[in-house]
């Protein structure tokens, strides 16, 4: 199974966009493969892409189920300078991390790494991104190329490495900060209850365990 749940995701566009009803391309893949989602529950594929998950599956081919969407021209989101307060969430919705910008200043979308996955637009608080038809007349993969895909796809993994190190270095960050405050308690604070400031230095030891342990290291 997990052969096929690898060219499952290999053959889909890998724009992550969730409309498939699972968070994200491999998600799906992993549930066509054990049996657990249709074959046509991904928009962006569009009819040619139902063709090639029926040819890997062995199943019927289907029209795209609408509950999912419809097959349309592939989506670029655009940034209204004007109204971009620099909240930073867009950014934080990229799946592909599309969307380059800093805390308080203007954010932009690289538009040849969008993947029109209309992820960024809800959570603008001050709704200045819009959606334009990149590929007018254009559709599915007539829309979106395979090496488009692949880069993606490549994007994607890098994307949840990255957030899995913020992660564990924003944990060692605090159990560190954590720790520093507890060598500063006054020496009578730190006797007055030998129990409670076990527990306070275990709770800090596993923390730091778990940060050191989520970034690969044994230090």
């Amino acid at each position: 199974m997990d052969d096929l749940a690898e060219a499952l995701d290999r053959a889909l566009p890998q724009t992550q966009c969730t409309r498939c009803g699972y968070p994200d391309c491999r998600s799906y893949a992993q549930a066509i493969a054990a049996g657990e989602a249709g074959i046509n529950q991904c928009p962006p594929g569009g009819a040619e892409g139902v063709a090639s998950l029926a040819r890997l599956t062995g199943r019927p081919a289907l029209p795209l189920d609408p509950a999912h969407g419809r097959e349309g021209p592939r989506q670029l989101a655009v940034i209204d300078e004007a109204w971009c307060i620099g909240c930073t969430l867009c950014i934080k919705a990229c799946p592909v991390d599309s969307i380059i910008g800093a805390p308080k200043r203007m954010h932009s979308v690289l538009d040849a790494l969008c993947t029109g996955c209309e992820l960024c637009v809800p959570v603008c608080p001050v709704d200045c991104i819009s959606l334009v038809d990149a590929t007018p007349g254009h559709t599915a993969w007539d829309a979106w190329s395979q090496a488009q895909a692949d880069e993606a796809r490549e994007r994607f993994a890098f994307h949840r490495m990255r957030l899995v190190r913020d992660k564990a270095e924003n944990d060692e960050r605090l159990a560190r900060k954590a720790a520093a405050k507890l060598a500063d308690l006054p020496t009578a604070s730190r006797i007055e209850d030998p129990a409670a400031l076990a527990r306070k230095r275990a709770i800090i030891e596993a923390a730091m365990a778990r940060a050191r342990e989520r970034r690969g290291t044994g230090d």
